[in-house]
């Protein structure tokens, strides 16, 4: 990895593009202190401590939302967009067409469908948390036009790194979004240092809890890499080819079927969906909206205060709870499988070796290719879902086990952190493996 970063740097074109991310991510560190005006910061922070889902936003957004600059919001509209987009290629016939057949110009038009679903999902956000900080007393100005124009002020910050993602995939190195999310969460790890150094200060710290959590922090990056890195080869055998009065032999290769193919997203998703209900439910603790919806779905006999009913179901339901690790757990193992199933179309790869005169030895061609390769993928995908479920709910449970509780979602952050690296570095010996296949091909 070393040598390829030095290659790297000494190469001009690909020395230009690193720079070119690195000033991107000065861009986004000097936007996280562009502060919205108006705001009572003792206020704000009162609200941040109520609110699992605020604090899920400034884990990925490097500590924006805490400060609450204009782009609090962080990434997380369009990363939504995306996966709904992703989501509606594969129920749509239209957008599969699209995608499939459109070429180029195909994949043109779902960016853009896709930059129109964040403007309408960044102004659903951006509205919600901008009226919950009004009711909360958190903007000294209470009028209207204060209220439109933060709405208006977020939206344009989570519109800013849609653009700022994008150049970054156009003239830097590596997806710009993951980039930008990966940069987000690195720039929080300062922060937890420094508070876990102050509570070793306090003496509240447990030092072997800490040691042990550091050492299966470890454990966890050798195994997310494994998983990232690991890949299902199965066998392809070429037929023989007859070109003039010459006959070629076929020649042996392999498909390559990665471990991992939802990468994090399925958990950036199951955490979105958790979250959302409890963070709905603050917004109305200070009415009898969520009390009055209970009364009606069961006949238990429930407190007729909003915020007695949300602090109710918070506690019953808050990450620390048996239920909600359960169904983080579930929701994990099952968007890993559907997200697996959209990346890997397996009736495509079945078809393509056909058209190419390839074949899978032991396997005749055509649907008993694709109910093999099923096969395979169903088995990969398994262990992948188990592992990434028990990813994302035993590192936090044991930090709570050990008492080390100032690192916000360890497993995540770390399965984020690990799997754009790796993918960069890829990216970065794709385009010195290229550089040299053109030097050959001149010479």
């Amino acid at each position: 990895m070393l040598q390829n970063l030095r290659a790297a740097i000494l190469v001009p074109d690909i020395r230009k593009r690193i720079l070119f991310v690195f000033g991107a991510f000065a861009l986004f560190v000097f936007m996280i202190h562009v502060q919205l005006p108006g705001v009572d910061e003792a206020k704000w922070q009162n609200l941040l401590r109520e609110g699992t889902f605020y604090n899920f936003l400034g884990f990925l957004s490097g500590g924006a939302l805490q400060k609450l600059s204009i782009i609090a919001m962080g990434i997380t509209p369009y990363i939504n967009a995306s996966i709904i987009m992703q989501l509606m290629t594969v129920v749509l016939p239209q957008l599969e067409e699209l995608a499939k057949k459109g070429g180029e110009e195909g994949r043109k038009k779902i960016s853009q469908y896709t930059r129109w679903l964040t403007i309408v999902l960044g102004i659903v956000q951006a509205s919600t948390m901008s009226i919950n900080m009004q009711r909360a007393g958190v903007f000294y100005d209470n009028s209207t036009g204060f209220l439109i124009y933060a709405i208006v002020a977020f939206v344009a910050g989570t519109l800013f790194l849609m653009w700022l993602g994008e150049q970054i995939s156009d003239k830097g190195i590596g997806n710009g979004v993951s980039l930008i999310i990966f940069v987000g969460i690195v720039l929080r790890y300062p922060t937890y240092v420094a508070q876990t150094v102050q509570l070793g200060q306090r003496e509240g710290l447990n030092v072997f809890g800490l040691v042990l959590f550091i050492a299966i922090a470890l454990i966890t990056i050798v195994s997310i890499v494994f998983m990232y890195q690991g890949q299902r080869r199965i066998p392809v055998q070429q037929a023989r080819r007859v070109v003039g009065r010459k006959m070629f032999a076929g020649r042996s290769s392999y498909i390559p079927l990665r471990l991992n193919n939802a990468g994090v997203i399925s958990i950036i998703f199951a955490i979105s969906i958790l979250l959302l209900p409890q963070q709905a439910l603050s917004w109305f603790q200070h009415s009898g909206v969520a009390a009055t919806w209970l009364h009606l779905i069961g006949p238990f006999d429930l407190p007729t205060n909003g915020a007695a009913v949300s602090l109710a179901l918070q506690t019953y339901f808050s990450p620390n709870s048996l239920l909600y690790n359960l169904a983080y757990f579930v929701l994990v193992v099952v968007f890993t499988f559907f997200y697996s199933s959209v990346v890997v179309n397996v009736r495509d790869i079945a078809d393509n070796l056909k058209k190419s005169g390839s074949f899978i030895p032991g396997i005749r061609p055509g649907q008993p290719t694709v109910e093999y390769i099923q096969r395979i993928l169903f088995r990969i995908t398994t262990v992948a879902a188990v592992y990434l479920g028990l990813l994302a709910v035993l590192p936090s449970t044991m930090q709570r086990g050990l008492g080390v509780t100032t690192f916000y979602l360890g497993s995540t952050s770390l399965l984020i952190v690990v799997g754009v690296a790796l993918d960069t570095m890829t990216q970065i010996e794709a385009r010195l493996a290229m550089r040299d296949y053109k030097g050959f091909i001149k010479r």
